[in-house]
């Protein structure tokens, strides 16, 4: 296998798409490093495993000698992404970015090579730019080309209101392809067609055109729905060494594989290997606790991995907690929701009055403590183990 194939192998794992391959093999086989572009809009102080999936990717191709300039979208930010929005989104503040810019490079780093990463920041040019400017940048594209993406032809369709502003936003970020001179860009599946404007643009501006490479959006722990922080499905990574070993144990079997394939940075042949010695009989549980292991020590260190998984034996295994739980997506409402609805609605009390009267009698606990409040009131983004009794168990996410 030549150099560039190796090297393509690595670029498509676990990859949804890539665009356009040969264009790729042929500026890897240049010989040069690659300046590879993923943008981040700092639109939240912290960061989950969802995000860590393009990050990953990031320092993958980092490994194989290539430039990763780390765009934080500090000018866009201000604009709000509308992708994958039904509503117009409301933009933040500068000192809002700002803030939470700071948080993100502490947060990448630890996966990214500090050393080696080429931060930028896309007001850097974009504040540059004069209103004629933009005007210019504006003409290059046409309003019935942006109404061809999904999320701007609903809210069309629907009669939902679409603001002039939110066109500029796939503009402005093809428009830092075009500034970084990029030769790929990463993002993630439903950021396809602005980074398809970023080709178009260094067309029009008579640069190369960057490839894409696309990766999937992870599921939560629900393994259902995105990693979201307001689905309150979300593994974050500045949790503790202990939140964040038990929440990745509760994940099923099957999702874990997903998880492995996104996140691991084991090699192909080991995870291929792991799943060959588990269809022959050994226990998934073993596989799970060797990547929690290693997603705690590359959040935290192997010291605080090794002691999460001292604290989950004795919290889960010592009290006979099974290591898969299924898990149950509450709606926590308004005012949040009372201990006796909810156990009636993660399907381990037949009605509240029984609820209640499992409270009473000392057989129901949360996350191996015993409840014994009866008022007590779970609200959005709440995550636990519920027991009731020594056999019924539901992980449960309050959304």
């Amino acid at each position: 296998m030549t150099e560039s194939n190796q090297q393509l192998e690595v670029f498509k794992r676990g990859c949804d798409e890539l665009l356009v391959e040969s264009e790729l093999i042929d500026k890897l086989r240049s010989g040069r490093p690659l300046r590879v572009k993923a943008g981040f809009d700092p639109t939240a102080p912290d960061l989950h495993l969802g995000h860590t999936v393009l990050i990953n990717k990031l320092r993958q191709l980092q490994d194989l000698g290539h430039q990763i300039v780390f765009l934080i979208g500090d000018f866009t930010g201000m604009i709000g992404d509308p992708t994958g929005k039904n509503a117009t989104r409301p933009p933040l503040t500068r000192p809002e970015v700002e803030r939470n810019a700071e948080t993100y490079k502490a947060q990448v780093f630890k996966i990214l090579d500090a050393a080696k990463t080429e931060v930028a920041y896309n007001s850097a040019w974009m504040d540059k730019l004069t209103p004629a400017d933009m005007i210019k940048l504006s003409a290059s594209y046409t309003v019935a080309r942006m109404l061809e993406r999904d999320d701007f032809n609903k809210r069309y369709k629907g009669n939902q209101p679409i603001a002039i502003h939110e066109f500029l936003y796939p503009l402005v970020q093809g428009y830092d392809s075009v500034a970084l001179k990029a030769d790929l860009e990463l993002g993630g599946t439903d950021q396809k067609f602005n980074l398809l404007m970023g080709r178009e643009l260094q067309k029009h501006y008579g640069q190369p055109p960057q490839c894409i490479l696309t990766m999937p959006l992870l599921e939560g722990l629900d393994g259902i729905n995105k990693m979201s922080k307001s689905l309150g499905n979300y593994i974050g990574i500045t949790e503790s060494p202990n939140d964040i070993f038990g929440k990745l144990m509760s994940i099923s079997d099957e999702l874990m594989w997903r998880y492995i394939e996104l996140l691991s940075f084991a090699p192909l042949a080991e995870i291929s290997r792991w799943k060959s010695e588990t269809q022959s009989g050994r226990n998934p549980r073993d596989i799970k606790v060797a990547f929690a292991q290693e997603i705690v020590s590359r959040f935290h260190s192997p010291a605080a991995a090794t002691a999460a998984l001292a604290d989950f034996e004795v919290r889960f295994k010592q009290g006979e907690i099974p290591d898969d739980i299924a898990t149950a997506a509450i709606d926590a409402g308004v005012d949040g929701t009372a201990i006796a609805n909810l156990l009636k609605q993660a399907g381990l009390c037949a009605s509240t009055s029984d609820a209640l009267r499992m409270i009473g009698q000392g057989g129901v606990r949360i996350d191996g403590e015993k409840v014994t409040d009866k008022a007590l009131r779970f609200s959005k983004g709440a995550q636990f183990v519920l027991q009731v009794g020594k056999r019924k168990f539901a992980r449960v996410i309050m959304k």
